[in-house]
């Protein structure tokens, strides 16, 4: 179980470094074109058209695989670093970025499930400052919560298009098409160059059909900590127990006055 492992000093000395390095760009981005050489996750460069990314579990993967499945043409995505630094570049250089959230307890619950080596005092904080290192750019992005991004992100995409004057094509979220991106969900694990090609835009939809093909044949890893089970919400039971400690108070409120003021400024 999640609860089961303790996170160990050296590995909460990395997450808090990371967590502080992941806000800059000039010292985050190089590091990661180097870790990250393709094709995914992708980093802003010169040919990115638009910028997905967000704390990690805000429904960031479901937003990417959305997006293309909608499109004739793929579109040249940067995605799924999980740092500040991303959309501060995107900022800066005017290139259409989409900010996802998602509501603190859901997001740091879910990660810690994922990651159970992450200490949750350092997971909030993190989330923090994750969104705090973008109120000075707030009002370049598109930002969209979990539940918008996996109920309706056809209406996401209308936003992108009237802010950015965009002519993405719009997600139908009919049961069909949402069952297709929990399809490709199930199958990233496998780590397959074809699928992750298709999300950074560099495989077209006809292409990744024969690879989703072959990947259902052969059989992948468990898609546990990609989408939602009944296993995972009895971890997310157990943790929501340590969420409610009356010494985590302050930095849950923290976080939660942080969603609030990014998701609904003013």
């Amino acid at each position: 179980m999640a609860t089961s492992v303790r996170p160990t000093p050296a590995r909460r000395a990395r997450h808090r470094l990371r967590t502080r390095v992941s806000e800059y760009p000039a010292i985050y981005l190089p590091f990661a074109r180097h870790k990250y050489p393709g094709p995914s996750p992708e980093v802003i460069s010169p040919v990115t058209e638009f910028v997905i990314d967000g704390y990690t579990r805000s429904a960031s993967t479901f937003a990417v695989y959305a997006l293309q499945l909608a499109q004739p043409v793929p579109v040249r995505l940067a995605h799924h670093l999980h740092a500040p630094a991303q959309l501060v570049a995107a900022a800066r250089a005017q290139v259409p970025a989409l900010a996802v959230i998602r509501e603190p307890q859901g997001a740091i619950l879910s990660q810690l499930i994922r990651e159970p080596d992450v200490a949750l005092r350092d997971a909030l904080i993190a989330y923090a400052r994750f969104y705090e290192r973008l109120f000075s750019c707030r009002d370049w992005f598109v930002v969209a919560d979990f539940e918008e991004i996996t109920k309706d992100f056809g209406a996401v995409t209308r936003r992108v298009n009237e802010r950015f004057g965009t002519a993405f094509a719009q997600f139908e979220p009919s049961e069909q098409n949402v069952r297709r991106c929990f399809e490709l969900i199930k199958l990233r694990g496998t780590l397959s160059p074809v699928l992750l090609g298709f999300e950074s835009g560099t495989v077209t939809a006809e292409e990744l059909l024969p690879e989703i093909a072959a990947l259902a044949r052969r059989g992948g890893p468990a898609a546990e900590a990609w989408i939602p089970s009944a296993a995972r919400d009895r971890s997310k039971a157990e943790l929501r127990e340590q969420w409610a400690q009356p010494g985590l108070a302050r930095l849950r409120e923290r976080a939660r006055w942080v969603y609030e003021m990014f998701r609904w400024p003013g």
